[in-house]
């Protein structure tokens, strides 16, 4: 029997109600103390610990809610603990883990997300300001969080991708080593030089500032198609960004082509020959059907 409980007694209560009034007297006293530290203290230190990760409010506010769904579960807890109710702060720990088990089962994709962001910090398949490639979309990385990682297109468009997303798919980074290798064929007629075509591919690459000279330029005859011959060009430029890449690639090939008209050196394209003639489709027989 507490301090209260005797105090009651003495006064003509009797002791079990006296009992009672003390542990309730205790567990709202305990509640009131860690209601107002959480208020006064531990609220504001959340606070201040996210401005300084430098959470902007879309983030805080939750996160701040969750504080102080946190601060209330512990105040009941030691206000249970306090006034000697222990069954009842049993049941409420059983209640908890409950749960904490269904939150963790909704939670399941922004867990994921959140350890595939850990990775991407680990193991650094990109950075910010990389070029990436993945499942069809292409872009530059604005922002890597520990939930998603933001892409802006070549159009403009602002990707917002789940982490797990680019953890369990093939993540294609052409600028990883600094330099990148393109590649594209030329179509020259049959008739041409191929010996002459392909000097002059390698001299425009070559002449061009941003394709480097090692490793070199070359051209490998890669194709024997039905209109055209297929030669091939390998140049290399250094530590590019999309805009350089598509920029060096157009001129490369506007400059090819220049020459190429130069010299006579012609760019086939698809043809087709009908044989028989008009005469002979105008006699074709057409099938009639059954009567």
């Amino acid at each position: 029997m507490g301090v209260i409980a005797v105090a009651l007694e003495n006064v003509g209560i009797d002791g079990v109600v006296g009992q009672t009034i003390e542990s309730a007297a205790l567990f709202l006293i305990a509640f009131a103390v860690v209601y107002v530290l959480g208020k006064t203290l531990i609220m504001p230190l959340a606070g201040r610990t996210f401005d300084r990760r430098g959470l902007d409010d879309h983030a805080k506010k939750p996160l701040l809610r969750l504080v102080w769904a946190l601060v209330l579960f512990a105040a009941v807890g030691v206000a249970f603990a306090a006034g000697g109710f222990g069954n009842i702060l049993t049941s409420l720990a059983t209640i908890a883990a409950a749960g904490a088990l269904a939150i963790g089962l909704a939670m399941q994709n922004i867990i994921s997300n959140f350890v595939s962001g850990v990775f991407i910090y680990a193991d650094k398949p990109f950075r910010i300001g990389d070029w990436i490639e993945w499942n069809g979309n292409s872009g530059v990385v604005e922002d890597i969080s520990l939930r998603v990682t933001r892409v802006r297109t070549f159009d403009n468009e602002l990707l917002t991708v789940p982490n797990s997303d680019l953890t369990s798919n093939v993540v294609k980074n052409p600028v990883a080593k600094e330099q990148l290798r393109l590649k594209f064929v030329f179509g020259i007629g049959y008739e041409d030089d191929i010996e002459q075509a392909t000097d002059i591919i390698v001299e425009e690459a070559e002449d061009h500032p941003d394709i480097l000279d090692e490793p070199g330029p070359s051209v490998r005859l890669t194709e024997l198609a039905d209109s055209y011959v297929g030669l091939q060009s390998r140049i290399w430029i250094d530590n590019p960004s999309r805009a350089d890449y598509v920029k060096t690639r157009g001129e490369y090939i506007t400059n090819v082509k220049a020459r190429f008209d130069e010299v006579g050196i012609d760019i086939p394209y698809p043809q087709r020959e009908l044989s028989g003639g008009v005469e002979m489709a105008e006699h074709a027989e057409i099938p009639q059907s059954a009567e």
